[in-house]
């Protein structure tokens, strides 16, 4: 890939953001996107842990969009078709326990390594041996995990307000695994609930936007359908003992962009700006 085509990347990857910061009145492209439509597209991969729903559309060099917590690849549904049309190939899975992809009972099974293996298991099966990485939220927990075992598969990185170092992540609740942990997200799947607490969810992550009821629908019904528990390994594991991945971020040389939303209150960038262009060796231009 060029560092031409790596730009185009980054400025559709920008462009999308600007989208979606207009007003609900100008967002009129939810409207095309129907989440049952959506799902009706994502191919099916049985992995080690149960099944992985993902969209793989276009052919060319592969981009690979993982999301993080609590969304899924609908989370990308307004960039896949232009990186398609780019000439990229773009595989944007459902990581377990997320979106369409199945919910098996069990705790380890969600953590942030067995995350990574199943994405080397699902590019394997895809036969795809290298490619550019885009990953937001906890996603860079999986990214990590990935690049400590295959650090050799990844092509290029685009962080998108994602996890990297402690300093940078500011959790809004840290709970311990048990009832209080398991009540809190009964609180999101059991549909009485659900809309509240998503709705505050985005109350408090968008700037200048409200999502439109058809982008909501993607967010809600996995909820519902109780794809919620690797959402509670990661609130009562990771929020309270953060993982050290210094060691890997250190270790890659792989040319990597950043693209951060400066509200974030959740995962932010100045606290530890320096230390990641410095590890990651960021070229200011990205």
């Amino acid at each position: 890939m060029t560092i031409n085509r790596y730009l185009t990347i980054t400025i559709i990857t920008c462009l999308a953001f600007l989208f979606s910061c207009k007003t609900k009145k100008e967002t009129q492209t939810d409207k095309v996107w129907d989440y049952q439509q959506f799902r009706q597209q994502q191919q099916s991969f049985i992995s080690s842990g149960g099944e992985i729903k993902y969209i793989d559309k276009g052919k060319g060099k592969t981009i690979l969009l993982l999301h993080g917590v609590p969304s899924s690849s609908w989370l990308y549904r307004k960039m896949i078709d232009g990186l398609v049309s780019e000439g990229y190939r773009v595989i944007a899975p459902d990581m377990l326990g997320f979106g369409s992809s199945a919910n098996p009972d069990g705790y380890d099974l969600y953590s942030a390594e067995e995350h990574g293996k199943r994405l080397l298991e699902l590019m394997d099966k895809l036969k795809i041996e290298k490619w550019s990485h885009v990953m937001h939220d906890a996603g860079g927990l999986w990214t990590w995990e990935l690049l400590g075992m295959a650090p050799e598969r990844v092509e290029k990185l685009i962080a998108l307000n994602t996890i990297i170092y402690e300093e940078g992540f500011r959790p809004p609740i840290r709970m311990k695994p048990g009832g209080f942990a398991k009540f809190s997200m009964w609180l999101y799947d059991n549909g009485m609930t659900t809309n509240m607490l998503l709705k505050q969810l985005f109350k408090k992550g968008v700037k200048k936007k409200k999502i439109s009821d058809d982008a909501f629908e993607g967010y809600k019904t996995p909820m519902i359908e109780e794809k919620t528990k690797s959402m509670y390994y990661f609130f009562s594991q990771t929020c309270n003992e953060f993982p050290d991945h210094s060691a890997v971020i250190s270790s890659i040389n792989i040319p990597t962009a950043v693209i951060w939303g400066k509200h974030d209150d959740m995962l932010q960038w100045e606290p530890q700006k320096e230390k990641v262009i410095k590890n990651l060796n960021v070229n200011p231009k990205n």
